[in-house]
């Protein structure tokens, strides 16, 4: 049965290091994902919060240019995509509408709707479009998706959202473990509509 999918871009379907060379050049430093223990960077770095969003705005357009695809998201989303329903749905800023859909092309990723949002309150969205099951890696987003919604949602593991999560959401470690539990899921969900 066609599911929607509702699918987060950075740190999702773009591998969540993609920040960190930008941010070792742009303030001279020297540090890894591991380090990145908050979503809040500047919560986790001694970088001034000021200093630090301002150069963010300016060097988005690059960052999400240069971003690299998570490893194994290409395999999975190029198998659903005939499957299921695929909107991306990002915190991004309408402005960078068409860097996205290049970096889109550039990988060659289908889909059947992009849309930013410019902020990180994604339960509304995800409410308007009707989504089934979401995927994402900020973790209070997956929190409110999963417990407003009532829907699971498929939580990307990283070092910044390592905090204890509700039931409805699922922690995985790489884009097949993903499909994996979509598989499941579709197969329990289609026993119970039969």
């Amino acid at each position: 049965m066609q599911k929607r999918f509702g699918i987060d871009i950075d740190g999702t379907v773009t591998c969540p290091t993609s920040l960190v060379p930008h941010i070792n050049k742009a303030f001279q430093l020297d540090i890894t994902l591991e380090d990145l223990t908050e979503y809040e960077i500047t919560e986790c770095l001694n970088i001034p919060k000021d200093s630090f969003y301002e150069w963010f705005v300016t060097a988005e357009p690059e960052i999400y240019s240069q971003s690299p695809l998570a490893v194994g998201a290409k395999l999975v989303l190029s198998k659903w995509i005939n499957e299921h329903d695929l909107y991306f749905i990002s915190a991004r800023a309408n402005t960078l509408r068409d860097v996205t859909e290049a970096w889109f092309h550039t990988h060659a990723i289908d889909y059947h709707h992009i849309e930013l949002i410019g902020s990180h309150d994604k339960v509304s969205t995800a409410k308007k479009h009707q989504i089934d099951l979401f995927f994402e890696d900020k973790h209070d987003n997956a929190v409110a998706i999963s417990e407003e919604l009532n829907i699971p949602v498929i939580l990307f593991d990283t070092p910044y959202n390592r905090k204890p999560s509700p039931e409805n959401v699922i922690r995985v470690y790489n884009w097949q473990e993903a499909e994996n539990w979509v598989e499941n899921w579709l197969n329990i969900e289609n026993k119970q509509e039969a």
